[in-house]
């Protein structure tokens, strides 16, 4: 009933079958496809861990979501009702695929799960977050050192709605794309990856595009665990990639002016806060 997608780029064969076998046994899932945008194919020995893996060599890096989209193509051309965006850094325990399964069974005007996600060592990881402001944004990235942490934690809080508690069901406008299981019709409807986004913001704009249509949805009653490299603060070249993501999308959605992201995320503070 679900096709999964996990983007590959010079990943390590050994901490990635933690990541397989979390979906390889779940007896739910159809296919796994591993895109590999590494520069040599020495991942391709991956695929004899199990049948249901499809290996897909790009040959060069096209970015996270275009690659996530050759996977999604598939998906909807053999007409798999759902399909889970996977991050090669996150693992979780048996049943937890098959419990956001049926949430997302019994609820068909959700489009879009995210589970609840912690660190190896258990603390959770406030991925549920507003719609950004371009402030909101410098804040995250540049602005989280002591004393600038301090004075702008109260704003950082609200926007990752720890105000909330993390504790129940809570329609999110934005979740991350670490673990993404989308409907499949929601895909269809409202459109893949936007494939100008070259590995940041991509998560954004689709949770944005899908909420105009169906409930993006955060799932505490399920969890998985995440690596989280946050490679923009330890790389200058992805820092630059980060920004030039950025740049795209508000100059798509508007930098000041963004009507749709004022009136939703007073409702969500509204209704959570």
């Amino acid at each position: 009933m679900i096709n999964v997608s996990i983007v590959l780029y010079k990943s390590e064969p050994k901490s990635l079958e933690k990541t397989l076998y979390s979906v390889i046994n779940s007896a739910i899932v159809r296919k796994i496809f591993l895109v590999d945008n590494s520069p040599e194919d020495r991942l391709k020995t991956l695929k004899e861990l199990d049948s249901r893996i499809v290996y897909i060599f790009t040959g060069k890096n096209l970015g996270y979501g275009k690659a996530n989209n050759i996977a999604i193509r598939e998906t909807l051309k053999d007409k798999t009702p759902y399909h889970l965006v996977l991050n090669p850094d996150v693992w979780f325990d048996a049943g937890t695929l098959e419990a956001i399964y049926e949430f997302m069974e019994e609820n068909p005007s959700t489009g879009l799960v995210m589970p609840m996600v912690r660190t190896p060592g258990g603390e959770i990881q406030y991925l549920c977050r507003l719609l950004p402001t371009p402030f909101d944004l410098i804040i995250r990235r540049f602005l989280s050192w002591w004393p600038l942490e301090v004075i702008f934690r109260d704003r950082m809080f609200r926007h990752e709605l720890r105000c909330s508690g993390y504790s129940k069901i809570m329609e999110v406008p934005f979740l991350s794309g670490c673990f993404m299981l989308i409907r499949a019709k929601a895909l269809q409807e409202c459109g893949l990856f936007d494939e100008r986004y070259f590995l940041y913001c991509d998560d954004l704009d689709l949770c944005r595009r899908i909420g105009f249509r169906y409930k993006t949805i955060f799932f505490p009653h399920a969890q998985v665990q995440h690596g989280w490299k946050r490679g923009s603060y330890k790389n200058f070249k992805l820092l630059i990639v980060h920004i030039y993501d950025c740049f795209k999308y508000f100059n798509q959605y508007g930098w000041i002016n963004d009507k749709y992201r004022d009136e939703i995320n007073a409702k969500v503070i509204r209704e959570l806060c």
